[in-house]
């Protein structure tokens, strides 16, 4: 971190930089010309993470009998119980495949958020793939509250899928969200709102059979009736807990289609459960919006933490301080910051490497368009090293690349969130 002083008139160069940059061709995350499996490795030698399959005989871990966790009680009474046990987190990172792994979610708690979702994993592969399983899922004592997500269509695979994880985390959720083609070809995700029976059927298989609750992330019809519908059916099936996404399955560009937080206030005055709303998140006005227009108990982000992890903690990029400069100031952070805070986490809690690749295009993206050299010196790496990074790192800072992450004085966020 850094504390030089940023003057009204050095925010306008950053704001008129950032416009230059966007206008400029998209970075380029290339694909690398070299084996795949050399980013599939992992960046260093596991740590041991012996989990006893027997862990789950701990009483403490213990939420309901091993027949269900909805048996007895009222199962709505249950759903609240659980969310205040958990502090009624607000700040989730959502689940976002190859880029919610734990040294992400632990780098954005660390900044603020407050829960988080795993990566989407294919229950078939992981009940039936050791490694898959293994390098897919990993946590810690420090990563919680966790939805464990999985993609199914089979109510017994989920189920085995499921069992493996629930001693591990505070939720296991299910996709139903997924609009990209291979849900499609795989029959998950948001295609099985094509096939509510199924639907209805899997939540109430894991509802019966689980001891932790069930949780499930939607998009919405676009009918209003219809998705009123269908989150009625999910609570009545067992559904503990809703995430909405504000967005049809067809709508799939966030930045083309805003996420309609009227069909989410909708679902969240529809049913008893808490309901949490995802779209639009992209610094925390968004999140006082979101709280105050809906009314829901908590809000997801996915792509704005991409580039920006240190969003819930009230940080922004420079595209989002235009008309604010007077109220707004350097935050003495920027993405350099964080990406070298990710590395030590990924030191620590080993992923593959194509992930590590991932998370520095999206980090360092407008970083590499002022020098394009960097980038592509980073691209031609056939297998990272961590000395690597940290010296391209450097190599930035030497050039002098100063990108900051600001802060906007008096924000009505904190109140609301001060406020719980």
């Amino acid at each position: 971190m850094r504390s030089p002083s940023t003057s009204n008139l050095h925010l306008k160069a950053i704001i008129s930089l950032h416009k230059s940059l966007m206008a400029s061709s998209v970075t380029q995350t290339l694909k690398p010309d070299f084996p795949q499996d050399l980013d599939d490795l992992l960046c260093s030698d596991p740590q041991q993470h012996q989990q006893e399959e027997s862990k789950s005989d701990d009483p403490s871990l213990l939420l309901v009998s091993r027949s269900g966790y909805l048996n007895g009680g009222s199962r709505i009474e249950r759903a609240w119980a659980h969310w205040s046990k958990l502090g009624r987190p607000k700040l989730i990172v959502a689940p976002m495949v190859d880029n919610s792994e734990l040294p992400f979610r632990l780098l954005c708690r660390k900044y603020g958020a407050e829960a988080a979702y795993t990566p989407m994993l294919h229950s078939r592969i992981f009940t039936e793939n050791d490694k898959y399983r293994n390098v897919e899922f990993t946590t810690c004592q420090e990563d919680r509250p966790l939805f464990v997500q999985f993609c199914a269509n089979d109510p017994d695979v989920l189920l085995e899928a499921a069992r493996r994880v629930e001693p591990y985390c505070d939720y296991v959720d299910l996709n139903l969200g997924c609009p990209q083609r291979i849900a499609k070809r795989g029959n998950y995700g948001a295609f099985l709102m094509d096939n509510l029976p199924l639907v209805k059927a899997i939540v109430e298989k894991l509802a019966s059979n689980l001891e932790v609750p069930v949780s499930c992330k939607i998009r919405i019809f676009p009918n209003l009736q219809d998705t009123i519908n269908y989150a009625r059916m999910l609570e009545d099936a067992g559904c503990s807990l809703l995430a909405v996404h504000g967005r049809t399955r067809d709508e799939k560009d966030g930045k083309k289609f805003r996420a309609n937080w009227s069909a989410i206030t909708a679902v969240k005055n529809a049913v008893r459960i808490p309901v949490l709303a995802n779209g639009n998140i992209r610094h925390m006005e968004d999140v006082y919006d979101c709280l105050q227009e809906t009314g829901v108990e908590g809000v997801l982000s996915a792509e704005t933490l991409l580039e920006n992890p240190a969003l819930f903690a009230g940080f922004r990029t420079a595209e989002w301080i235009e008309g604010y400069e007077e109220s707004t100031r350097d935050g003495n952070l920027d993405q350099a910051d964080l990406l070298v805070d990710y590395l030590k986490l990924c030191e620590k809690y080993p992923v593959p490497w194509r992930i590590i690749r991932s998370h520095v295009h999206k980090l360092l993206g407008d970083w590499f368009k002022l020098h394009p050299h960097i980038r592509e010196d980073f691209n031609a790496q056939s297998k990272l090293t961590f000395e690597f990074l940290y010296n391209m790192v450097e190599r930035l800072r030497e050039l002098q690349v100063k990108i900051p992450l600001y802060i906007k004085d008096s924000s009505p966020a904190s109140a609301i969130l001060a406020n719980g």
